[in-house]
Formats: structure tokens, C-alpha cells, sequence
């Protein structure tokens, strides 16, 4: 018994795009942009869409939904051929191929964004925001040992020279965690610095004397990251990366150069864009620290310290 069913001829831009799984609107946008030829019309002058619309309307909405842009697609129909199977031009290839390497990096993206989330779970702090180059050399320290200013250093330092760079600075926030007398050293130095606000003129003699106090820090500092191993940690640290990203080998003495994001700017560039509010003595301060330790480079200061050193953790 044959069925007394009839399938329409023709149907109206409102059942096209239900069946389609699309909106009317986006099927008029697709005739806009010479996407979608213009169907015949019927006697009350809308559109009507027959067989071969619809077909290429699926078409246009599998390879929409695969990430390909309309302009791309209206160019591999109008590509020489108007069978959806038969888009096999160089052009469209080449298209194909970029859609390929766009959505690998967005996959890559993803796996970066679940793994910080991972991390930050795992961590319970914003320390698992940092790249995992930088957390997993931290991860072994003591639960409340890393201050939040320290994670706020190393998180312009990643920006500025990227992960390795922060990395390797990971090794001062080391030494300070897991050394008390060190860590109460760097307070009084730093809060010394501070001391140093507009009110205190450039030669002010406080000045000389910070920039020597801080100097003596920062030679404890040293001693206590070599005698502790971080320093062949440091080493180690770039060799993993160069391991990592074999790409950036050729710029090995430049901690600002292949290790930043992708698309970020230059070191140079990116210091000059970040605030510090540091009045002209601390500035001063700084510069005399810098001499002092041109002069005198970083001995075994961490005796006359009175710092007892004791190997890290190793991450």
C-alpha cells in the first residue's frame, strides 16, 4: 500500500533553518555574503527553498560546526565545483590545514588552563597559577612557608621573563622558606628600604648605609643558595628547559627571549610598563647596592650572619 504521505516541493525560510538546526537570521546572513545563492521566491515574494538549498545548507552547517569560517566555505563552493564532496582544491586544503593548527592550539590551550586549575586545587593557592615549570620546584617546601609578596614576585617575574626566569628566582624564595634566621635578615633589610620614602633626601647618609646592609644580604643570600645545592638546581633548571624547548637553545644567556609567552613583549619593554613605587633615595639605594656588589662580589657571608645552613628541599 503506497504511503499517502507527500513531501513539499518547496518550504519557507522557517522550516529550512529548523531542519538544519540553524536560525533564519544566520540563513539570510548566509545569502548576504554570497554564502547561500537566493532561492526562487514564491507568489507572496518569500523565499523558497528546494532540494539542493537544503542540502547545501547541511553542508554549511557541518562545516561551520568543525570550526571552519564562512568566507572559507562560500570559497570551497565557489571553488570551481558545488559538490560538498568534492572540495579537494589547493586553497582549501591550505584552509584545512590552518583550521588543524588552530584548533591543536586551542587544544593546547585547554590542557593549559586544566592543568593551572589542577594545580591550583592541588597547591590550595594561587601558587598553582604560576606555570608548572615554576610550582613543581616550589611544591616540596613547607605548608605557609612562601609568602603571598613572594608569589606576587615571582608572578612579574614569569611575566617579564617567563618561566625559567621564575624558575630560577624560585631559588631565593627557597632559601628564604626553609632558612628562619635568613628570612628575618631579609625582613629588616627590606623593611630598611622602605624606611627610605620621599621624606629622605638622596645623600641622606641612611642611604649609603641600607645599600651596604643590603649588599651583605645579598651575599648571604648567595652563600646560602650554593652551600644549600640551589645553585646546581639553577644549573639543572636549564637544562630541563633546553630539553623542553630545544627551539630556544640559541638563546641560552637570555632569560628574556624564547621564554616568554607566545606573542608577549620584549623583557626591556615589559620592565618599563611595570609601576614601583620607589622614591629617589630607595633608587639611589639600589644604584649603591648594584656598585657594591660590582666591587665586591658575593663571598661566605652567611658566618658573619650568623645563618646556619642546611641543605633545601629538592624538587
Amino acid at each position: 500500500m503506497r504511503s499517502s504521505f507527500m513531501p513539499p516541493r518547496q518550504v519557507k525560510i522557517g522550516d529550512a533553518a529548523a531542519f538544519v538546526g540553524s536560525t533564519p537570521r544566520a540563513i539570510r546572513h548566509y545569502h548576504e555574503i554570497g554564502l547561500l545563492p537566493e532561492p526562487a521566491r514564491g507568489g507572496d515574494d518569500r523565499r523558497r527553498y528546494e532540494y539542493e538549498d537544503m542540502i547545501r545548507l547541511l553542508w554549511i552547517r557541518k562545516m561551520a560546526d568543525a570550526g571552519i569560517a564562512l568566507d572559507d566555505i562560500r570559497d570551497a563552493f565557489t571553488g570551481g565545483t558545488d559538490s560538498a564532496g568534492a572540495d579537494s582544491g589547493e586553497d582549501f586544503a591550505g584552509t584545512l590545514e590552518r583550521l588543524e593548527e588552530t584548533l591543536a592550539e586551542q587544544e593546547a590551550k585547554l590542557r593549559r588552563q586544566r592543568t593551572a586549575v589542577q594545580r591550583m586545587r592541588t597547591e590550595g593557592s594561587r601558587m598553582g597559577l604560576l606555570s608548572d615549570f615554576v610550582t613543581e620546584r616550589l611544591k616540596h617546601l613547607p605548608e605557609g612557608s612562601l609568602r603571598q609578596a613572594d608569589l606576587d614576585i615571582l608572578l612579574v617575574t614569569e611575566r617579564i621573563f617567563g618561566p625559567l626566569g621564575a624558575a630560577v628566582q624560585a631559588g631565593r624564595f627557597i632559601a628564604l622558606a626553609t632558612h628562619p634566621a635568613l628570612r628575618e635578615y631579609s625582613d629588616r633589610v627590606d623593611a630598611a628600604e622602605e624606611a627610605l620614602d620621599d621624606s629622605v633626601a638622596v645623600d641622606d647618609p641612611r642611604v649609603a648605609q641600607v645599600a651596604v646592609e643590603r649588599h651583605a644580604f645579598e651575599s648571604a643570600l648567595h652563600a646560602v643558595i650554593e652551600e644549600s645545592g640551589l645553585g646546581e638546581d639553577d644549573d639543572a633548571l636549564f637544562d630541563a628547559w633546553d630539553v623542553l624547548h630545544p627551539e630556544d637553545g640559541e638563546d641560552e644567556a637570555d632569560l628574556g627571549s624564547g621564554r616568554r609567552e607566545a606573542g608577549s613583549m620584549s623583557a626591556f619593554e615589559a620592565v618599563g610598563k611595570m609601576p614601583y613605587d620607589l622614591s629617589p633615595a630607595r633608587v639611589r639605594c639600589m644604584e649603591l647596592a648594584e656598585e657594591l656588589s660590582a666591587q665586591d662580589p658575593p663571598a661566605a657571608w652567611s658566618k658573619a650572619a650568623g645563618l646556619s645552613v642546611s641543605p633545601a628541599p629538592h624538587s
